[in-house]
């Protein structure tokens, strides 16, 4: 994490993945625009006020409508 939390905002890490691309893994393909390793959770840092917004934070960088999806969203205590 980069940044403090400041302002109310609460450090969350969220677990986001392509669900199109780990179909297409699994059937040894690939994406022809979202690199292979999105078939697995990669881990981003937000700062929010709270769990909904972490996810609809990480939503507008990833959208579901482009096969996103988030798997986890948890407080970061570190």
């Amino acid at each position: 994490m980069y940044e403090f939390p400041t302002n109310g905002r609460t450090a969350f890490q969220v677990g986001v993945y392509n669900r199109d691309v780990r179909a297409l893994v699994k059937e040894n393909k690939s994406h022809e625009g979202i690199r292979d390793e999105w078939a697995d959770v990669h881990l981003q840092d937000v700062l929010a006020h709270d769990e909904q917004e972490a996810k609809d934070i990480i939503l507008r960088r990833y959208p579901e409508a482009q096969g996103f999806v988030v798997e986890s969203v948890v407080l970061d205590n570190h």
